[in-house]
This record gives C-alpha cells, sequence and structure tokens, in this order.
C-alpha cells in the first residue's frame, strides 16, 4: 500500500520558515510512529511569480490534483504590491481553491487555557473556547456575475452579484453537519434572510439538510447578529455554517477571540476523490508577514496545527492529530513563547526553530 501523499508550497515570507519545522514533525512521525508520508515540493505565491512569471504555474497546479492533500505556507509581501491584479500572489491561492473547487473551508477558533489572558475579551469568556466555522469558499459574492466597474451615466458603478444555487449551499451544510456529528452536536447557520433572497434559499437549504441529522441540533441567525454574539458569547457556538462574504468576515472576528492570528489553522476541502479522501488544502491563518521574514521570530504552531488538521481530514489519524495538539497545548501551558505570545512580564522569546524544538520534545514524551 503507497504512503499517503503530500504537496508542500511553502510560499513567501515566513511561509518557508514555518512550513519547516512542520517538516520537522511530519519526518518525527515516519521515525516514531511509522506514518510516513511522500512529500513532495513547489512554488507558489511570490516566489512562483519570480521563477515563471505566474502565481501558480500550471504542473504546480496538476500536482495539487493529483496529491491526497496541500499544506501552503503564506503568499504574498510588498514586493509583489505593483504587479498587475492577475498575477498578485494570492491569485494563485484562489486558483487552488477554485481549480479543486475546495468548496468547505474549515476555520476553527481554539483558545487554548495558557493563552486566554491574550484575547482582547474577558478570560471567563474565551478561556476553553472550541468553535468550527464551515465557510463556503467557491461562490457567493466573490465569485458571482455580472462583477466589474461599469460606466453609468455620468459616473461610475462598481457591482458584485451574490449568487448561490441550492447545491452549493447543500455541499457546504453537509460539511458543517457531519462536523457536528463528531464535535457538540450543533449548527448554527448564518445568513441575512431578513434583507437578501440568497439568505432566504440558504436558509431553506440548511435546514432541508439538517433534517437528515436529527441528532444535530439546528438554529438560524442572522449574520450582524452572529458577529455581535461571537464577541457576547462565543461559548455558545460549536459549528457555525455561514457563506463565502460573511464567513470570511465572522472567522477572522472568531479569530481574534483567541488573542493571536499565530496560532490558528484552517483547511479547504472539496468532493471525495477515489481514494474516498477529499481534496484538501491545509494552511495557516496568518498572512507572510514580511517584516519578520528571515529573522527567525515566526510562530511556527498555526502551521503545524495546519498539518494536524491534514493529520485528521486528510489521513484518518484522529489519534496521532490530537497526539500532535496535544503537544502544542504542553508546550503553551509550560511556558513556551514565540515573541508574538510575550506577555507584559517579559522574557525571552524563543526562536522559530526553538519552538519546534520544544514541541518534538514534548511529542516523544507522549510516547
Amino acid at each position: 500500500m503507497s504512503n499517503p501523499s503530500l504537496l508542500i508550497l511553502a510560499g513567501d515570507g515566513i511561509g518557508p520558515e514555518v512550513m519547516g519545522q512542520v517538516k520537522r514533525i511530519i519526518g518525527w512521525y515516519g521515525d516514531k510512529r511509522g506514518l510516513n508520508f511522500d512529500v513532495s515540493e513547489d512554488l507558489v505565491g511570490g516566489a512562483a511569480n519570480d521563477a515563471h512569471g505566474v502565481p501558480l504555474h500550471d504542473d504546480t497546479m496538476a500536482k495539487a490534483q493529483e496529491v491526497d492533500a496541500v499544506l501552503l505556507g503564506a503568499v504574498g509581501g510588498p514586493k509583489y504590491d505593483e504587479l498587475d491584479f492577475s498575477v498578485k500572489p494570492e491569485r494563485g491561492l484562489l486558483r487552488l481553491r477554485k481549480e479543486m473547487d475546495l468548496f468547505s473551508n474549515l476555520r476553527p477558533a481554539q483558545c487554548f487555557d495558557a493563552l486566554a489572558d491574550f484575547s482582547s475579551l474577558k478570560k471567563d469568556i474565551v478561556a476553553g473556547l472550541d468553535i468550527m466555522i464551515v465557510r463556503e469558499l467557491t461562490s457567493g459574492v466573490y465569485f458571482g456575475e455580472p462583477r466589474g466597474i461599469f460606466e453609468e451615466g455620468n459616473e461610475r458603478v462598481g457591482i458584485n452579484t451574490q449568487r448561490y444555487t441550492e447545491s452549493e449551499i447543500e455541499r457546504a451544510a453537509r460539511s458543517a453537519f457531519e462536523l457536528a456529528m463528531r464535535r457538540g452536536k450543533k449548527v448554527c447557520s448564518m445568513e441575512k434572510a431578513n434583507v437578501m433572497e440568497s439568505g432566504i434559499l440558504w436558509r431553506e437549504v440548511a435546514t432541508r439538510v439538517g433534517k437528515e441529522y436529527p441528532e444535530v441540533e439546528l438554529s438560524h441567525m442572522y449574520a450582524d447578529n452572529g458577529a455581535m454574539q461571537l464577541v457576547r458569547a462565543p461559548k455558545q457556538f460549536d459549528v457555525i455554517l455561514t457563506d463565502n462574504l460573511f464567513g470570511d468576515i465572522l472567522s477572522d472576528c472568531a479569530a481574534m477571540l483567541t488573542g493571536s492570528l499565530g496560532m490558528l489553522p484552517s483547511a479547504s476541502l472539496g468532493a471525495p476523490m477515489e481514494s474516498g479522501r477529499p481534496k484538501a488544502l491545509y494552511e495557516p491563518v496568518h498572512g507572510s508577514a514580511p517584516d519578520i521574514a528571515g529573522e527567525g521570530k515566526a510562530n511556527p504552531i498555526a502551521c503545524i496545527l495546519s498539518f494536524a488538521m491534514a493529520l485528521r481530514y486528510s489521513f484518518d489519524q484522529g489519534e496521532e492529530a490530537a497526539r500532535l495538539e496535544a503537544a502544542v497545548e504542553k508546550v503553551l501551558a509550560d511556558g513556551a513563547r514565540t515573541g508574538d505570545l510575550m506577555g507584559p512580564e517579559g522574557g525571552t522569546p524563543l526562536s522559530t526553530s526553538e519552538m519546534g524544538d520544544v514541541i518534538l520534545a514534548a511529542l516523544d514524551a507522549s510516547l
């Protein structure tokens, strides 16, 4: 039986640094747990543009379609700000999502107890927080037609179209309910059915799909109220299901409840392949942080936790994912901190590789 395959696209800025620590952990699983991966690497974003003149080469896109999962670091940086919109680094990531048909974006917002003081909210509101936001990723206002900037009379008008089919809503909803069955068995679907026809359809389809999961409690909430509730009482939520635009906003709001974007992973999942595994891309939520790139200051935890999500959702290794997540939780509880996690008490922050060292040591201790 062949090893599962993984394509690494480290990207730009701090991407190669944080990905370096993930590669060490992948090696650990092969050496210590007999869990081996066929790993290949390629370029994306600005790095691909430097080499090929495009943010994602066709050959790289073909590789991404063939592997069991793609792990991406980060893309972008001021070096590429003046590029034409069509070849900006972010277009490479969007092409991956679109052509792999990664319609379901999973954004966890988990607050580790050791970091509860880092949130801008009171500790008792966020301690123990564990939310999963399921965002539809390939349709909605970001892709709907017509779109563009047009002349209308004596002025310009910008147009974007919010468009959803029943099937697009249904497959995102099904992802949310399947996840809820493995979690707290609660789904809150968020839209704007009070003012948007697409929201009315969204609510109708979510309700219909929910009837197939009688064990899951389904509730509905207008997205603006959802944003308010996330900062008022976030622990009322388990799985939040929402569309592309609202998901973009709500997931960033939920991310900051945890205190640091450097801690948050994400997964984008598509339809099952012949292997039965979903097409999948995993990436940290943080950006390329060009201001600290190459300095060994980056926090690798979000990228490491993205690999943990790959273990769980692409490779059916839930126990090993939990092992890695527990190792991260242990080192944080023991006081390990990179610069972004330093509190007012000060101290000497760990470098990127030193954080990798202590997580590997915690993995060793788990055996």
